[in-house]
Protein backbone atom coordinates (compact mmCIF):
# COMPACT_ATOMS: atom_id res chain seq x y z
CA UNK A 1 0.00 0.00 0.00
CA UNK A 2 1.31 3.43 -0.95
CA UNK A 3 2.39 5.41 2.16
CA UNK A 4 0.55 8.69 2.61
CA UNK A 5 1.89 12.19 3.12
CA UNK A 6 0.10 13.89 5.99
CA UNK A 7 1.76 17.28 6.23
CA UNK A 8 4.00 19.57 4.25
CA UNK A 9 5.39 23.00 5.01
CA UNK A 10 8.12 25.00 3.33
CA UNK A 11 10.56 27.76 4.08
CA UNK A 12 13.31 29.35 2.06
CA UNK A 13 16.95 28.79 2.89
CA UNK A 14 18.64 32.11 1.98
CA UNK A 15 22.20 30.78 1.77
CA UNK A 16 21.55 28.64 -1.30
CA UNK A 17 17.92 29.31 -2.21
CA UNK A 18 16.96 25.66 -1.76
CA UNK A 19 13.57 24.85 -0.31
CA UNK A 20 13.18 22.74 2.82
CA UNK A 21 9.88 20.93 3.04
CA UNK A 22 8.68 18.93 6.02
CA UNK A 23 7.00 15.71 4.93
CA UNK A 24 5.30 13.12 7.11
CA UNK A 25 4.95 9.56 5.78
CA UNK A 26 3.18 6.66 7.45
CA UNK A 27 5.15 3.43 7.84
CA UNK A 28 3.54 -0.01 7.65
CA UNK A 29 2.68 0.19 11.37
CA UNK A 30 0.67 3.36 10.85
CA UNK A 31 3.31 5.49 12.60
CA UNK A 32 4.16 8.95 11.28
CA UNK A 33 7.73 9.32 10.09
CA UNK A 34 8.86 12.95 10.00
CA UNK A 35 11.41 14.05 7.45
CA UNK A 36 12.86 17.11 5.77
CA UNK A 37 13.14 17.32 1.99
CA UNK A 38 15.92 19.57 0.71
CA UNK A 39 14.42 20.51 -2.63
CA UNK A 40 16.81 21.75 -5.31
CA UNK A 41 14.46 21.33 -8.27
CA UNK A 42 16.19 18.12 -9.32
CA UNK A 43 14.29 14.83 -9.11
CA UNK A 44 17.60 13.16 -8.15
CA UNK A 45 17.05 12.56 -4.44
CA UNK A 46 19.30 10.88 -1.87
CA UNK A 47 17.73 9.40 1.27
CA UNK A 48 19.78 10.05 4.44
CA UNK A 49 19.48 7.68 7.43
CA UNK A 50 20.71 8.61 10.92
CA UNK A 51 22.41 6.32 13.44
CA UNK A 52 21.64 4.91 16.88
CA UNK A 53 20.34 7.44 19.44
CA UNK A 54 20.53 10.15 16.78
CA UNK A 55 18.00 11.96 14.60
CA UNK A 56 17.74 13.67 11.24
CA UNK A 57 19.21 16.76 12.94
CA UNK A 58 22.60 15.11 13.56
CA UNK A 59 25.38 17.24 12.10
CA UNK A 60 26.35 14.56 9.60
CA UNK A 61 22.82 14.42 8.21
CA UNK A 62 22.42 18.21 8.07
CA UNK A 63 25.87 18.86 6.60
CA UNK A 64 25.55 16.15 3.96
CA UNK A 65 22.15 17.49 2.95
CA UNK A 66 23.75 20.92 2.51
CA UNK A 67 26.67 19.51 0.52
CA UNK A 68 24.24 17.71 -1.80
CA UNK A 69 22.22 20.92 -2.19
CA UNK A 70 25.33 22.77 -3.29
CA UNK A 71 25.71 20.20 -6.09
CA UNK A 72 22.06 20.57 -7.12
CA UNK A 73 21.05 17.21 -5.62
CA UNK A 74 17.90 16.96 -3.52
CA UNK A 75 17.91 14.90 -0.32
CA UNK A 76 15.49 13.67 2.32
CA UNK A 77 16.58 13.13 5.93
CA UNK A 78 14.08 11.61 8.31
CA UNK A 79 13.65 10.19 11.80
CA UNK A 80 13.15 6.46 12.17
CA UNK A 81 10.13 5.46 14.26
CA UNK A 82 10.73 6.10 17.96
CA UNK A 83 13.39 8.72 17.25
CA UNK A 84 13.28 12.50 16.95
CA UNK A 85 9.92 13.79 15.76
CA UNK A 86 8.63 10.47 14.46
CA UNK A 87 5.98 8.42 16.22
CA UNK A 88 6.56 4.97 17.69
CA UNK A 89 8.52 3.43 20.51
CA UNK A 90 12.31 3.50 20.65
CA UNK A 91 13.95 0.09 20.28
CA UNK A 92 17.60 -0.79 20.84
CA UNK A 93 17.70 -3.07 17.81
CA UNK A 94 14.76 -2.53 15.43
CA UNK A 95 17.07 -3.08 12.46
CA UNK A 96 14.51 -4.69 10.20
CA UNK A 97 11.73 -2.40 11.43
CA UNK A 98 13.92 0.50 10.35
CA UNK A 99 14.52 -1.21 7.01
CA UNK A 100 10.74 -1.15 6.58
CA UNK A 101 10.64 2.53 7.59
CA UNK A 102 13.15 3.19 4.83
CA UNK A 103 11.02 1.10 2.48
CA UNK A 104 8.01 3.32 3.19
CA UNK A 105 10.09 6.41 2.39
CA UNK A 106 11.45 4.94 -0.85
CA UNK A 107 7.96 3.87 -1.94
CA UNK A 108 6.58 7.33 -1.26
CA UNK A 109 9.16 9.07 -3.44
CA UNK A 110 8.83 6.44 -6.16
CA UNK A 111 5.09 7.12 -6.07
CA UNK A 112 5.51 10.85 -6.72
CA UNK A 113 7.77 10.30 -9.73
CA UNK A 114 11.02 10.78 -7.84
CA UNK A 115 12.56 7.30 -8.12
CA UNK A 116 15.22 6.79 -5.48
CA UNK A 117 18.56 5.58 -6.78
CA UNK A 118 20.82 6.30 -3.78
CA UNK A 119 20.42 5.67 -0.06
CA UNK A 120 22.95 6.66 2.61
CA UNK A 121 23.27 5.79 6.28
CA UNK A 122 25.70 6.67 9.06
CA UNK A 123 26.69 4.16 11.78
CA UNK A 124 23.58 2.04 12.50
CA UNK A 125 22.04 3.79 9.50
CA UNK A 126 24.84 2.27 7.42
CA UNK A 127 23.67 -1.17 8.47
CA UNK A 128 20.09 -0.25 7.65
CA UNK A 129 20.87 0.78 4.06
CA UNK A 130 22.91 -2.39 3.50
CA UNK A 131 20.15 -4.57 4.93
CA UNK A 132 17.67 -2.74 2.72
CA UNK A 133 19.77 -3.45 -0.37
CA UNK A 134 20.03 -7.11 0.61
CA UNK A 135 16.23 -7.43 0.87
CA UNK A 136 14.98 -5.03 -1.81
CA UNK A 137 16.83 -4.89 -5.09
CA UNK A 138 15.53 -1.56 -6.36
CA UNK A 139 18.44 0.77 -5.49
CA UNK A 140 21.37 1.61 -7.77
CA UNK A 141 23.77 2.92 -5.12
CA UNK A 142 24.25 2.46 -1.36
CA UNK A 143 26.53 4.56 0.83
CA UNK A 144 27.54 2.98 4.12
CA UNK A 145 29.22 5.52 6.39
CA UNK A 146 30.93 3.79 9.33
CA UNK A 147 28.52 0.87 9.57
CA UNK A 148 29.38 -2.16 11.69
CA UNK A 149 30.10 -5.54 10.07
CA UNK A 150 30.00 -7.64 13.24
CA UNK A 151 26.97 -6.65 15.31
CA UNK A 152 28.15 -8.80 18.21
CA UNK A 153 30.76 -6.12 18.83
CA UNK A 154 30.22 -2.66 20.27
CA UNK A 155 27.51 -3.62 22.73
CA UNK A 156 29.49 -3.06 25.90
CA UNK A 157 30.79 0.28 24.59
CA UNK A 158 27.18 1.45 24.40
CA UNK A 159 25.59 -0.37 27.30
CA UNK A 160 28.44 -0.92 29.74
CA UNK A 161 30.46 -3.94 30.84
CA UNK A 162 28.69 -7.13 31.80
CA UNK A 163 25.59 -6.12 29.89
CA UNK A 164 24.51 -9.67 29.06
CA UNK A 165 24.67 -10.67 32.72
CA UNK A 166 22.87 -7.51 33.87
CA UNK A 167 20.09 -7.73 31.33
CA UNK A 168 19.74 -11.43 31.99
CA UNK A 169 18.91 -10.68 35.62
CA UNK A 170 16.62 -7.67 35.18
CA UNK A 171 15.35 -8.18 31.64
CA UNK A 172 15.90 -4.50 30.89
CA UNK A 173 18.55 -1.77 31.25
CA UNK A 174 18.67 1.98 30.58
CA UNK A 175 20.62 3.84 27.90
CA UNK A 176 20.80 7.61 27.41
CA UNK A 177 20.96 9.56 24.16
CA UNK A 178 23.00 12.71 23.53
CA UNK A 179 20.24 14.84 25.11
CA UNK A 180 20.33 12.82 28.32
CA UNK A 181 16.99 11.19 27.59
CA UNK A 182 16.64 7.65 28.93
CA UNK A 183 15.54 4.75 26.73
CA UNK A 184 14.95 1.16 27.78
CA UNK A 185 16.86 -1.72 26.25
CA UNK A 186 15.18 -5.11 26.62
CA UNK A 187 16.74 -8.55 26.51
CA UNK A 188 14.59 -9.31 23.47
CA UNK A 189 15.92 -6.30 21.52
CA UNK A 190 19.50 -7.15 22.45
CA UNK A 191 19.10 -10.72 21.21
CA UNK A 192 17.49 -9.39 18.03
CA UNK A 193 20.66 -7.45 17.28
CA UNK A 194 22.88 -10.43 18.03
CA UNK A 195 20.94 -12.55 15.54
CA UNK A 196 21.46 -10.20 12.58
CA UNK A 197 23.99 -11.58 10.12
CA UNK A 198 25.63 -8.82 8.11
CA UNK A 199 27.82 -11.34 6.29
CA UNK A 200 24.78 -12.98 4.71
CA UNK A 201 23.31 -9.57 3.96
CA UNK A 202 26.46 -8.51 2.11
CA UNK A 203 26.35 -11.62 -0.06
CA UNK A 204 22.68 -10.93 -0.89
CA UNK A 205 23.24 -7.45 -2.34
CA UNK A 206 22.76 -7.45 -6.11
CA UNK A 207 26.10 -7.17 -7.90
CA UNK A 208 24.64 -4.40 -10.07
CA UNK A 209 24.16 -2.25 -6.97
CA UNK A 210 27.19 -0.04 -6.39
CA UNK A 211 28.21 0.22 -2.73
CA UNK A 212 30.53 2.75 -1.11
CA UNK A 213 31.84 2.25 2.41
CA UNK A 214 33.39 5.34 4.01
CA UNK A 215 35.27 4.88 7.28
CA UNK A 216 37.54 6.95 9.45
CA UNK A 217 40.99 5.57 10.22
CA UNK A 218 40.69 6.89 13.79
CA UNK A 219 37.23 5.47 14.48
CA UNK A 220 37.44 4.12 18.04
CA UNK A 221 33.81 3.04 18.16
CA UNK A 222 33.52 0.97 14.97
CA UNK A 223 37.01 -0.15 14.10
CA UNK A 224 38.37 0.06 10.59
CA UNK A 225 38.46 -3.74 10.36
CA UNK A 226 34.68 -3.69 9.91
CA UNK A 227 35.10 -1.63 6.74
CA UNK A 228 37.68 -4.11 5.48
CA UNK A 229 35.20 -6.96 5.92
CA UNK A 230 32.54 -5.14 3.90
CA UNK A 231 35.16 -4.70 1.19
CA UNK A 232 35.78 -8.45 1.09
CA UNK A 233 32.22 -9.64 0.70
CA UNK A 234 30.19 -7.02 -1.18
CA UNK A 235 30.49 -7.71 -4.90
CA UNK A 236 30.41 -4.18 -6.36
CA UNK A 237 32.18 -2.28 -3.62
CA UNK A 238 34.39 0.76 -3.16
CA UNK A 239 36.20 1.49 0.10
CA UNK A 240 37.17 5.04 1.07
CA UNK A 241 39.24 5.48 4.24
CA UNK A 242 39.41 9.03 5.56
CA UNK A 243 42.71 9.44 7.37
CA UNK A 244 42.42 10.68 10.94
CA UNK A 245 38.61 10.79 10.99
CA UNK A 246 36.70 9.56 14.04
CA UNK A 247 33.28 7.90 14.09
CA UNK A 248 31.43 11.22 13.88
CA UNK A 249 33.84 12.84 11.38
CA UNK A 250 34.12 15.73 13.83
CA UNK A 251 37.02 17.42 12.03
CA UNK A 252 36.52 15.79 8.65
CA UNK A 253 33.11 16.91 7.43
CA UNK A 254 34.45 18.27 4.14
CA UNK A 255 36.39 15.08 3.38
CA UNK A 256 33.30 12.99 4.13
CA UNK A 257 31.14 15.09 1.82
CA UNK A 258 33.77 15.01 -0.92
CA UNK A 259 34.02 11.20 -0.85
CA UNK A 260 30.25 10.86 -1.07
CA UNK A 261 29.79 13.43 -3.83
CA UNK A 262 32.54 11.87 -5.94
CA UNK A 263 30.87 8.48 -5.63
CA UNK A 264 27.44 9.87 -6.57
CA UNK A 265 28.91 11.61 -9.60
CA UNK A 266 30.59 8.36 -10.68
CA UNK A 267 27.32 6.43 -10.42
CA UNK A 268 25.80 8.78 -13.00
CA UNK A 269 28.32 7.70 -15.63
Amino acid sequence: MQPSVLLASTNMMPQNLAMQQKIIIKNNHGEKLVGLLHETGSTETVILCHGFLCTKEHRNMANLAMALENEGISSFRFDFAGNGESEGLFGYSNYYREVEDLRAVVEYFNGVSRPIKTILGHSKGGNIVLLYASKYHDIDAVINVSGRYDLKKGIEERLGTGVLERIGKSGVIDVKNSKGETHLVTKESLMDRLNINMHEACLSIDEKCRVLTVHGSNDKFVHIEDAMEFNKFIANHRLQIIKGANHGYTSHQEQLASAILNFIKDTRL
